[in-house]
C-alpha cells in the first residue's frame, strides 16, 4: 500500500469524472498491488507452466498469478513474450474487431516497444511497421525489443514528429501513444503522484497537440488513427479528439465491447459528429488507467504512394540489385523474396514487397535498424549477426546446440562455459528450441558472441 498522498486537484478532477461514491472505490484500488501481465509471441511459442488467466481483449495476453524473475528466464531474452500492461493490449482487440487492413503502419512514440511488437505480430509478413522514438537512448531500447521479437517487418527510426512532414497520406494506420501526465500509472508507480500537477497536465496537452497536428496528416484516405494515453483527464483525452477533428477530416469508429470487461465508453461531440473514446479504470478491472480512441480518415483525403526511383541514392546504405538479392535468397534457403542492402559491409534484408516504401522512408528518416541484419559475408561463408540469430529467418547452414537452463544463463551472462562435442565454427545456441545467439568454437576455446550490452548482470 502506498503512503504517497494523491494531489488535491487530482482528487477533485476524479470526483468530477466518477462521482464521490465511485471515487472511494478508485482510491482504494490504486493502493493495491498491480497484476503482472504478458503477451506471448505466437511466432516463437515457448513452454510456460505459469499460473495464468487469459486477458479477455487480447488473444495472446495473460495475467500472471505471481511475478517470476523475467531476467532469469532465457525464453524472455529469446523474445518468446513481452511483459506488457494489460489495458494497452486492448489495441489487439481494436485491430481484429475492426479488421484494420494490413499495410504500412507507424507507431510514432514507440519506445520501449510493447505496442510496436503487438503491431508487428498483427502485420506478420503482410505489412511493414515504422517504430519511431524521438529520444535516442529510448530508441536503442526499442531496437533491442524489436530485434528480440524477431519478425523482421519493422524499421526503427529516431525522429521528431516534424521530420515526417514529407510523408503526408503515406500510412494505412498511425498509432500515437502520447507522452502524458501518467495518472493511470499511480498504482504501478506511486512516485508518479509526486510528479503530477495541473501545470504538468497543461504542458502535456500542448505537447500532444503539437504531435497530433503532425500525426493527423500522415494517415492516408480511408486509413486509421489510434490515439492513446495512460491518463484519465479530459484535457489530454476528449479534448484531443476535438482538437484533431477540428484540424483534419476524420470519421468516428465505434469498438464492440463485452460488458464483462467494464471498459467505459465516452462520447465526444465534434464537427457535427459523435466520436468514441474508451477508458480503463483500475477499480473496475485488472489493468492500469488507460484511454484510447480510433478515428478513420475520410476516403477523399490524400493518398501518397511511393514512386520507383531511377537510382537509389543514400549517404550510408548501399542497395543490392534484385538479381543478386535473389541469389542471396537461394544461397541462404529463404523461400520468400527479400531485398538486400549493405551498411558497413553488413547485410540487411527486408521484404521485397515493401522495398519502395522503405526507400521512400529512408530518404526522410533517421534509421536505427530495419528488417533483419544478417552479418558479413566472406566469400562463401558468413559471420552471422546476433540479429539474425533472434529472427525467424532460417539458419540452415549452422549447427545448433540445445542448452539447459543453467547453461543458457551462463551464455546470456557472457561467461565461459564448457560443452562437449561441439562442432568447429559457428554454432547457434538454443533454449527450448528458441535461438539465443551464437558461439564460435575455435577448437582450443569457445568465443561467446552474445552482445556485451545485453548480457545479464544478475
Amino acid at each position: 500500500m502506498s503512503n504517497i498522498q494523491l494531489p488535491a486537484a487530482f482528487e477533485s478532477q476524479m470526483i468530477d469524472l466518477l462521482g464521490e461514491k465511485e471515487f472511494v472505490e478508485f482510491k482504494k484500488a490504486i493502493d493495491l498491488p498491480s497484476k503482472t501481465s504478458v503477451r506471448f509471441n505466437e511466432a516463437k511459442l515457448s513452454v510456460k507452466d505459469w499460473n495464468k488467466t487469459p486477458i479477455p481483449w487480447s488473444e495472446n495476453g495473460y495475467f500472471l498469478e505471481n511475478r517470476p524473475s523475467f531476467t532469469l528466464d532465457p525464453s524472455f531474452h529469446a523474445g518468446a513474450y513481452y511483459v506488457q500492461e494489460a489495458s494497452s493490449m486492448f489495441i489487439d482487440h481494436i485491430l481484429k474487431s475492426i479488421g484494420i487492413p494490413q499495410g504500412i503502419y507507424l507507431d510514432l512514440a514507440a519506445a520501449p516497444g510493447g505496442k510496436s511488437t503487438l503491431l508487428s505480430s498483427y502485420l506478420g509478413s503482410d505489412g511493414l511497421l515504422v517504430a519511431n522514438e524521438v529520444i535516442q537512448s529510448r530508441a536503442q531500447i526499442l531496437k533491442e525489443n524489436i530485434v528480440k521479437w524477431g519478425l523482421g517487418n519493422t524499421i526503427v527510426t529516431n525522429n521528431d514528429p516534424e521530420h515526417f512532414t514529407p510523408l503526408e497520406g503515406f500510412f494505412d494506420m498511425v498509432l500515437v501513444d502520447a507522452p502524458c501526465s501518467g495518472e493511470g500509472m499511480f498504482r504501478k508507480d506511486p512516485e508518479a503522484r509526486n510528479e503530477w500537477s495541473l501545470d504538468h497536465v497543461a504542458l502535456c496537452e500542448l505537447r500532444q497537440k503539437r504531435i497530433m497536428d503532425q500525426a493527423g496528416s500522415l494517415v492516408k484516405g480511408g486509413g486509421y488513427l489510434i490515439y492513446s494515453t495512460c491518463t484519465f483527464n479530459e484535457k489530454e483525452n476528449e479534448d484531443m479528439i476535438r482538437f484533431l477533428t477540428s484540424e483534419f477530416s476524420y470519421e468516428p469508429v465505434r469498438i464492440a465491447l463485452d460488458p464483462s470487461w467494464k471498459v467505459r465508453e465516452t462520447e465526444v461531440d465534434s464537427d457535427g459528429k459523435v466520436f468514441f473514446g474508451y477508458r480503463f479504470f483500475p477499480h473496475l478491472m485488472n489493468g492500469e488507467g488507460f484511454f484510447i480512441t480510433v478515428l478513420q480518415r475520410s476516403e477523399d483525403a490524400y493518398i501518397q504512394e511511393p514512386k520507383r526511383a531511377k537510382d537509389f541514392k543514400h549517404h550510408y546504405l548501399k542497395e543490392i540489385w534484385d538479381r543478386d538479392s535473389a541469389e542471396l535468397d537461394r544461397e541462404l534457403g529463404f523461400e520468400e523474396s527479400g531485398k538486400y542492402y549493405t551498411l558497413n559491409d553488413s547485410y540487411f534484408r527486408i521484404s521485397k514487397d515493401w522495398n519502395l516504401h522503405f526507400q521512400k522512408l529512408s530518404q526522410h528518416l533517421s534509421l536505427k535498424y530495419f528488417g533483419v541484419e544478417l552479418g558479413k559475408k566472406q566469400k562463401t561463408s558468413w559471420i552471422p549477426n546476433h540479429e539474425w540469430a533472434l529472427s525467424l529467418l532460417p539458419k540452415n547452414d549452422f549447427p545448433k546446440q540445445e542448452l539447459t537452463e543453467s547453461e543458457a544463463l551462463e551464455f546470456l551472462r557472457k561467461n565461459d562455459f564448457e560443452i562437449k562435442d561441439l562442432p568447429i565454427g559457428w554454432v547457434l545456441m538454443t533454449y527450448q528450441n528458441l535461438p539465443l545467439g551464437w558461439i564460435k568454437n575455435l577448437g582450443n576455446r569457445i568465443n561467446n558472441y552474445y552482445p556485451k550490452e545485453w548480457r545479464i548482470r544478475m
